[in-house]
């Protein structure tokens, strides 16, 4: 019987769960938590409340009736921003779970970016930069933020010094004699790789 009851309330807190994950939930404009307004008043009337992350949200932009026709991108870096608020055809990412295209409309998601190129597609124009890691936030409102740790044009990248980089790389997987070593050398493979595919591919 105890077992039925747990089994009964791990499934309704999973349900609860899955409620306070939707974003339907989230508001359109910011607004200020008034049950923790309340609750502060008790505890220390003289003192003003502090702000919670729900005064702080920037208020969420709708969900337009029609899918538009551009895909609005925001690309950054930790040190700059390489593509701010421009309306494009699509932007192809490298996704952990292979290349992912996101065209105007497409379903919110979040994807983990693996070492690889970054396709951005306005018209006839396509402009590739290779990435080293990162996420991809796809928005319902036909606007994806792409954020990566390292990113460089593809037409920069020097092919020479990727095959030495390669080579060296490949040497230190084979000679490496600790765990650290191993997976030192392995991202360096790894990187290296994608770097030598997408020049050649």
């Amino acid at each position: 019987m105890l077992r039925h009851a747990a089994h009964r309330l791990a499934s309704r807190a999973a349900v609860a769960g899955r409620r306070a994950l939707s974003t339907a939930g989230v508001p359109a404009q910011a607004a200020e938590d008034s049950a923790f307004v309340e609750a502060w008043k008790k505890v220390a009337p003289n003192i003003e409340a502090p702000k919670t992350p729900m005064t702080l949200m920037q208020p969420r932009p709708p969900t337009p009736a029609a899918i538009p026709t551009k895909l609005t991108i925001n690309f950054v870096l930790p040190y700059k921003s390489e593509i701010a608020n421009k309306e494009v055809d699509m932007v192809i990412v490298p996704a952990t779970t292979g290349q992912m295209g996101v065209l105007p409309g497409h379903v919110s998601t979040i994807a983990e970016l693996k070492p690889g190129v970054l396709s951005v597609h306005e018209g006839n124009d396509v402009t590739k930069y290779f990435v080293s890691s990162g996420f991809a936030f796809v928005h319902a409102n036909s606007i994806a933020d792409i954020v990566a740790v390292e990113a460089v044009p593809l037409d920069q990248i020097d092919p020479s010094l990727v095959q030495k980089g390669l080579t060296e790389f490949t040497a230190k997987l084979g000679s490496a004699s600790t765990d650290l070593e191993k997976a030192e050398a392995q991202i360096g493979v790894d990187v290296h790789s994608a770097l030598n595919a997408a020049l050649t591919g």
